[in-house]
C-alpha cells in the first residue's frame, strides 16, 4: 500500500521524491476532476440541444472596495503566509504528515506579516485602479456549465462534511474515543453520506440559478459513477480500512491467470495501521492484516468505471428528463448492496436481521430508482409526444 504519492513513485521507479501528497487525497482530487469534466460536457450538450438556457446576471463594475474587503483579504493573506513560509522552512514535517501539519497551529510569524503585507498591497492596487471611475451595472451572460466551478466547491465541502457525519454515526465507539481525530482525519469517509448532503447543497444552488433539477441530476449521473470508481482506486491503493471480510478460501480456477491479491489481500503498509507488524519494516505504516480479506475497493473501482462507461454510452439515447438518474440509482444501489455482503462494516439489528448503513441506504436508493422509472414510463404513455 502507498500512504503517499512519494511511496508510489519509489515503488514504480526506484527513487524517492518527498511530496506532501497523500494517495487517498490524490485520487479523491482526480475523482472530483473527472466528475467536473463529465458534468460540464453534459451541461454543454444539453444547452446545445436547447434543453438548458443561458441567463443574464447583474454585475457591478468599478464597485468601491470596502474596509471590510480590506480586512478580510489581509486576514486571509496573513493565514496563508503564516502556513506557507512554515511549510517551506519545515518541509520534512509537512511531508511526514501533511494533514496534521496543515490543520495544526504551526506557522511562521514572519510569513504572517509578509502574507498580510502582500494581500494589502494587491488589494490597495485594485482599489487605486478603480478610484474615480464611474460605478455601473451591466448584464453578463452566464451558461450553465460556467457554474461548475462553484458547484464543484459546494460538492467538495458539503460532501466531505456529509461523509464524515455518516461515517461517525456508523462508528460511534471510535468517534467517542477520539472525536477530534475522527473529525479531522481524511480517512473514514462514507460515500452515501457525502452523496446525500452534497446532492441537497448542489441542487439548492443550481435551482437558484435556473437549472432544472431533472436535467442537472441527469448530467451528473455518469459523473457520480466515475467519481465513485476513481475514489475507490484511492481506497485500494492507500489501504484506508475500506476492505472486505476475511477470505481464507483458495483462489478459484477461473481466476488462476489473475494475481492472487485480486482474490484475497492482506493490505501491507495500510494507512490506518490495522493488523500485525511487518517484520523488518521501520517507520510508519508497518502493519498488515493478520488474515487476507476480499479487496472490495478494487472490485468497486472496476464496477464503478464500467458502470460509468455504460451510463455514458446510453445518455444520448435517453431523452426523458430524470430517467438516466433513476437508472444510476438502480445500478448504484444494486452494486453497493451486494458488495456489502463481503465488506467489513458496522451492522444494525433490525427485526432480527443484521443490516449495514450502506445496505439500508442502497436499498432505499434502488427503490427510488425503480419507482422513478415506473413513474417516468407511465408519464410518457400519458404524454405521447414525449419521446424516450
Amino acid at each position: 500500500m502507498y500512504a503517499t504519492i512519494s511511496d508510489l513513485i519509489k515503488d514504480l521507479f526506484g527513487f524517492y521524491i518527498p511530496l506532501p501528497i497523500q494517495t487517498f487525497g490524490f485520487f479523491m482530487a482526480l475523482s472530483f476532476a473527472g466528475a467536473y469534466m463529465a458534468t460540464s460536457a453534459e451541461l454543454k450538450r444539453k444547452e446545445a440541444m436547447g434543453l438548458l438556457h443561458s441567463f443574464q446576471q447583474k454585475v457591478i463594475l468599478n464597485k468601491p472596495i470596502s474596509q471590510t474587503d480590506f480586512i478580510i483579504n489581509i486576514l486571509l493573506g496573513a493565514i496563508v503566509g503564516y502556513k506557507v513560509l512554515e511549510m517551506i522552512l519545515n518541509y520534512d514535517s509537512l511531508v511526514q504528515n501533511p494533514q496534521e501539519f496543515i490543520l495544526s497551529t504551526k506557522g511562521n510569524s514572519i510569513g504572517l506579516i509578509l502574507g498580510a503585507g502582500i494581500a494589502f498591497y494587491f488589494k490597495k492596487k485594485e482599489a487605486d485602479a478603480i478610484k474615480g471611475k464611474e460605478q455601473k451595472e451591466i448584464l453578463q451572460t452566464v451558461h450553465p456549465y460556467q457554474l461548475m466551478g462553484t458547484v464543484l466547491a459546494i460538492a467538495a465541502v458539503s460532501g466531505l462534511i456529509g461523509a464524515k457525519i455518516f461515517h461517525n454515526l456508523e462508528n460511534l465507539n471510535d468517534f467517542s474515543q477520539d472525536p477530534i481525530g475522527a473529525l479531522l482525519s481524511f480517512s473514514g469517509l462514507t460515500f452515501y453520506g457525502g452523496l446525500i448532503v452534497a446532492a441537497f447543497a448542489v441542487l439548492f444552488y443550481t435551482n437558484r440559478n435556473n437549472i432544472p433539477t431533472l436535467h442537472m441530476i441527469d448530467a451528473a449521473a455518469p459523473a457520480l459513477m466515475l467519481a465513485y470508481g476513481v475514489g475507490r482506486i484511492g481506497c485500494q491503493m492507500s489501504g484506508d480500512g475500506d476492505w472486505g471480510i476475511n477470505n481464507l478460501a483458495p483462489k478459484p480456477n477461473w481466476m488462476s491467470a489473475l494475481p492472487d491479491w485480486m482474490w484475497s489481500f492482506r493490505y501491507p503498509h495500510n494507512v490506518v495501521g490495522e493488523g500485525i507488524p511487518i517484520a523488518g519494516c521501520e517507520g510508519s505504516h508497518c502493519n498488515m492484516l493478520e488474515f487476507p480479506v476480499f479487496p472490495t475497493p478494487f472490485y468497486e473501482a472496476i464496477m464503478g468505471i464500467l458502470l460509468f462507461i455504460f451510463l455514458w454510452s446510453i445518455r444520448k439515447k435517453i431523452t426523458t428528463p430524470g430517467l438516466l438518474f433513476a437508472i444510476y440509482l438502480i445500478l448504484n444501489g444494486a452494486e453497493r448492496f451486494f458488495i456489502e455482503k463481503i465488506r467489513v462494516n458496522t451492522t444494525y439489528t433490525i427485526f432480527g436481521h443484521h443490516i449495514t448503513q450502506a445496505e439500508l441506504i442502497s436499498s432505499f436508493l434502488f427503490l427510488i430508482g425503480v419507482m422513478g422509472c415506473i413513474y417516468l414510463f407511465r408519464r410518457k404513455k400519458r404524454l405521447p409526444n414525449h419521446t424516450l
